[in-house]
């Protein structure tokens, strides 16, 4: 399934997200006393929270550097519409590659968020994962990446082969396709370790189209 999403139905999405997967409710057994509240979010915090990962490829590059450019005015304003969009998500880790563009893309979001963006090598695809799978709890993670890289960090991610619409995650995006979103949703590292987890959510959305 492909969305294509506006500011506020992606905020939407992923409040919907956040309250359906993080609220317990608690209720005590007849004769004990009930849990009090601050002591039952704490251990929803610990036991349940998932890990959000964002997967996008770098906006719309530039012709300054044949080599390394940086994004065009188009990608300029699509980075900046990444950045409204997902202002409010709670975002906790920006990974990008040691290239210009990536790294530009993540920036109006470095700004509004105030996290520092972490450089990951564009050939060092194992290194990030491991480095995704190691986030505690709770966390939201950016990665802006290449057209032929996301894809494929996907499908490390959320161990699919292929998007619900159908996307093979083997293939390279095409070269003027920057709108593409993948949303991973990975089990709290607690619940990873049990039998019974559940697997990994991959949704593939759109923005600034």
């Amino acid at each position: 399934m492909n969305l294509a999403l506006n500011r506020s139905t992606l905020a939407l999405l992923i409040g919907t997200l956040c309250a359906s997967v993080c609220s317990v409710a608690h209720v005590a057994p007849l004769g004990q006393e009930p849990t009090a509240p601050g002591a039952v979010a704490q251990e929803a915090r610990e036991s349940v929270e998932p890990v959000v990962v964002f997967l996008v490829r770098h906006a719309e590059k530039g012709d300054d550097d044949a080599r390394d450019p940086g994004l065009s005015e188009a990608g300029s304003a699509r980075a900046a519409e990444l950045a409204g969009m997902l202002a409010g998500a709670g975002v906790t880790h920006l990974f990008a590659s040691e290239y210009r563009r990536t790294q530009a893309t993540l920036a109006p979001l470095a700004e509004v968020s105030g996290v520092e963006v972490e450089v990951v090598g564009a050939r060092n695809a194992e290194a990030l994962v491991a480095r995704i799978l190691e986030l505690e709890q709770g966390s939201v993670a950016v990665v802006a990446g290449h057209s032929n890289t996301t894809p494929g960090l996907a499908a490390a991610l959320s161990r699919a082969s292929r998007t619900a619409g159908g996307r093979v995650l083997t293939d390279t995006l095409p070269e003027d396709e920057y709108g593409v979103l993948f949303e991973v949703v990975l089990p709290a590292p607690s619940e990873r370790r049990r039998e019974s987890a559940t697997q990994p959510k991959l949704l593939e959305l759109r923005y600034g189209e």
